[in-house]
């Protein structure tokens, strides 16, 4: 297999959008190294992708409309910069990406509910479409639940929506001899999920032989290892995250994951070296947050 082939042929038979693959460079190369860089730089790695240019600096547009970017000026160049929200979006979305499925679930759950009086808050809709985010599902009017919802990042959700003192959030377990797993997991659409986990399998499976015959260059690793984030990342999001003990013995999200971690070791070196040729900053001042990357 040729490795400049297949990237080519992905790129034109998925058409990755350019905003969220600019997103995903961000997260994935930029993070933890830097907070931001300049727009030539951005335009820079942009290129192999296909992106004009005119795109990327369209696409930066629409991210900084989003709330996701911010921008300054020095002479007549630009650096782009990841706002605290755009941040925080990208560092829990990374938890999901290098973090492996959790196996070890205590049989409780997580209910959020909002009172009748929360239906009039100008936040109502971001708080479930926050928690939809966070793998919550709908179990009643009002009523988001989760089995291995991480209360850290539920109460800074909560802060931030400024609605820590207006949500019940309870914590328990089902009653002795009662068990309702297989009814609530059909709160989720886990048919879909498990359709995007397999097809990233299937697309970049036939990767891990021909990378280890091919003397890859470091673009080319940089590609590849941005398109493999890209893809898996945009099948982990739709993934509610349930623990392990209630999936089905075949999830195809474990052997994913998998698969993304162990190309991404092969990927990895070369493409910091890439990025060491193409942007100001120091890739290896990120270090100790990459080593972090599927451990």
């Amino acid at each position: 297999m040729k490795i400049n082939a297949w990237l080519d042929r992905y790129v034109a038979e998925e058409a990755p959008k350019s905003k969220s693959l600019i997103v995903t460079v961000l997260g994935d190369s930029i993070l933890p190294g830097a907070s931001g860089l300049w727009l030539s730089e951005l335009i820079a790695l942009m290129a192999p992708f296909g992106l004009s240019e005119r795109l990327v600096r369209t696409s930066c547009f629409r991210l900084i409309e989003e709330g996701w970017l911010s921008t300054r000026r020095d002479g007549r160049r630009s650096h782009y910069s990841l706002t605290a929200l755009g941040q925080r979006r990208i560092e829990l979305a990374s938890q999901r990406i290098y973090t492996a499925p959790s196996d070890d679930w205590d049989g409780q759950w997580t209910l959020v509910i909002a009172p009748r009086s929360a239906e009039t808050l100008p936040n109502r809709v971001d708080l479930r479409r926050e928690l939809e985010w966070e793998g919550f599902a709908a179990l009643a009017s009002g009523v988001m639940i989760h089995p291995d919802a991480k209360q850290a990042v539920l109460q800074q959700l909560l802060g931030d929506l400024g609605l820590a003192d207006r949500v019940l959030v309870f914590r328990g377990a089902r009653p002795d001899g009662f068990d309702a797993t297989p009814e609530l997991l059909t709160f989720w659409n886990l048919d879909e999920v498990r359709a995007r986990y397999s097809r990233f399998i299937a697309r970049f499976q036939p990767l891990v032989a021909a990378l280890a015959a091919a003397s890859l260059t470091p673009v080319q690793a940089f590609r590849v290892q941005t398109l493999m984030i890209h893809a898996f990342r945009r099948a982990t999001l739709h993934d509610p995250r349930l623990p392990i003990p209630m999936l089905p013995a075949d999830w195809p999200g474990i052997a994913a994951y998998a698969l993304c971690r162990r190309l991404y070791a092969i990927t990895r070196p070369l493409a910091r070296a890439h990025l060491a040729t193409s942007c100001q900053w120091p890739p290896s001042s990120g270090d100790d947050g990459l080593a972090a990357r599927f451990a």
